[in-house]
C-alpha cells in the first residue's frame, strides 16, 4: 500500500496546490484534505473532510484512514473566511496542540511535516546579519503570527521527544510570494503607495510558491540518498532585496513615516481593511531579516528554482503595474535621498535598470 497523506489547511491557496500536486505521485495511495471551511478550489481526487483541527474529531479522521504522513499547513498569519486575530491564533496554537496530541496517540503516523516561518527569529536592531537554524533571537516575538510560530515549534519539539519514532521536519519559510501569493506582506506590497519607516531600508528574502510545494514533497517522503529531512530548516531563495528595490520594481511610490507614527498608519490600514499592517510586520519593514540556507542545501538536499529576485519578479507580474513606471519611481526616490536634509550628498545616483540604482562615486 502506498502512503496515506493528511494535509491540513487544504482550503487555503497553498494547501490546495499541495493537495493537487502530491496526489499525482505514484507512491501516494490516498490524500486526505482537511479544513474547517469548504475549499473554493478543486482538490482533484483527494478525500476532503470538513473538520476543525481544534476539535477532537480530527482523531477519528486519522484513525479511519490509517494516516501515516501528516503535513500541517494550517499555520498562517492571515484569516480565512470569518473570524479575526483570535480565531487564527486558536487555529495556529490550539489546533496544532490538538493535532499533535492525536498524532502522538496514533500507531500509524510515521512522518510529520510542519509549515513554520522565519518570523520566529523576530526583527530587532541588534540582530545578526544572517540567522542560522540554531541562532537564538535577540528579542522574542511579543505577539501576532510570529509568536504563534514560536509556540507551535515549542509544541512540536515536545512531540518529537515523546515520539522519537516519528520523523519530524519543520520548515521555516521566508516570506512566500508568487503570482497567487496570499499573505499580509503580499497585501502590503500591493498597496498603491507603500508606507515605510523613515530612515530604514530593510533587507528581505522571499521564497516562490512553486519552491514551497517542491520542498514540502521532499519533506513528506523518505530522505533521498545522502540527505536528511528530519529537523529544522530555513527555506528561502538566494539573495536579498532591499525594500526600496522592491518598491521601484513594483512601480509604487513610498511614503516614509517616522517610526512613532507607523503604528497609527498600521491601525488605520487595518481599520479600513486594506492590509493587516501588524506590529510584527512593522518590525520586519524596519529591521529586515536574512537567514542562512546552507542546511537546506547540504542536509535537506533542496535547491530552489527561484532566487529572491526572480520570486519577486513573479509577484510583480501577478500583482500588476503600479501607479508609476519603475524608472520614474527610482529617479524620484534617488533625488529625495540626495537632498541634504535626507542625509544625502547632493549627488544623484546613477540608474542601473529595472528601477534600481547605485550611488555615483563619492556618494554615501
Amino acid at each position: 500500500m502506498g502512503k496515506v497523506v493528511l494535509v491540513t489547511g487544504a482550503a487555503r491557496q497553498l494547501g490546495g496546490r499541495f493537495v493537487r500536486r502530491i496526489q499525482r505521485d505514484p507512491d501516494v495511495d490516498r490524500v486526505i484534505a482537511v479544513d474547517a471551511v469548504a475549499p473554493s478550489q478543486q482538490l482533484g481526487d483527494a478525500d476532503f473532510v470538513r473538520v476543525d483541527i481544534r476539535q477532537p474529531a480530527i482523531a477519528r479522521v486519522l484513525a479511519a484512514h490509517a494516516v501515516d504522513t501528516v503535513v500541517h499547513l494550517d499555520v498562517s498569519g492571515k484569516t480565512l473566511g470569518a473570524g479575526g486575530r483570535t480565531t487564527i491564533k486558536e487555529t495556529n496554537v490550539i489546533g496544532t496542540m490538538q493535532l499533535l496530541g492525536v498524532c502522538q496517540k496514533s500507531p500509524t503516523v510515521r512522518r510529520l511535516v510542519i509549515k513554520s516561518s522565519t518570523s520566529v527569529y523576530g526583527s530587532a536592531p541588534r540582530d545578526p546579519a544572517v540567522f542560522t537554524e540554531t541562532t537564538p533571537p535577540k528579542s522574542l516575538p511579543s505577539g501576532g503570527f510570529a509568536k504563534d510560530a514560536v509556540e507551535v515549534e515549542g509544541y512540536v519539539r515536545g512531540f518529537a521527544r515523546r515520539r522519537p519514532d516519528v520523523a519530524v521536519c519543520v520548515l521555516r519559510f521566508a516570506n512566500i510570494l508568487g503570482p497567487d501569493a496570499d499573505s499580509p506582506l503580499a497585501d502590503y506590497l500591493a498597496l498603491p503607495v507603500l508606507p515605510t519607516v523613515f530612515g530604514y531600508d530593510p533587507r528581505l528574502q522571499f521564497v516562490h510558491e512553486d519552491d514551497v510545494i517542491d520542498v514540502l514533497r521532499i519533506a513528506s517522503y523518505e530522505p533521498r540518498r545522502g540527505t536528511l529531512n528530519s529537523g529544522t530548516f530555513n527555506i528561502a531563495g538566494d539573495g536579498v532585496l532591499l525594500l526600496s528595490q522592491c518598491a521601484r520594481r513594483l512601480g509604487r511610490p513610498t511614503m516614509p513615516v517616522p517610526l512613532p507614527a507607523v503604528t497609527w498608519v498600521g491601525q488605520a490600514l487595518r481599520t479600513i481593511g486594506m492590509t493587516d499592517f501588524s506590529p510584527e510586520q512593522i518590525r520586519l519593514l524596519t529591521h529586515g531579516r536574512v537567514v542562512s540556507t546552507v542546511q537546506m542545501r547540504e542536509t535537506l538536499g533542496f535547491h530552489p528554482r527561484f532566487t529572491t529576485a526572480e520570486t519577486f519578479a513573479a509577484f510583480v507580474r501577478g500583482v500588476g503595474p503600479g501607479l508609476l513606471p519603475p524608472e520614474t519611481v527610482g529617479r524620484a526616490v534617488d533625488r529625495l535621498a540626495a537632498l541634504p536634509f535626507a542625509g544625502g550628498t547632493g549627488e544623484v545616483p546613477v540608474s542601473t535598470g529595472a528601477g534600481d540604482t547605485q550611488p555615483t562615486p563619492g556618494a554615501r
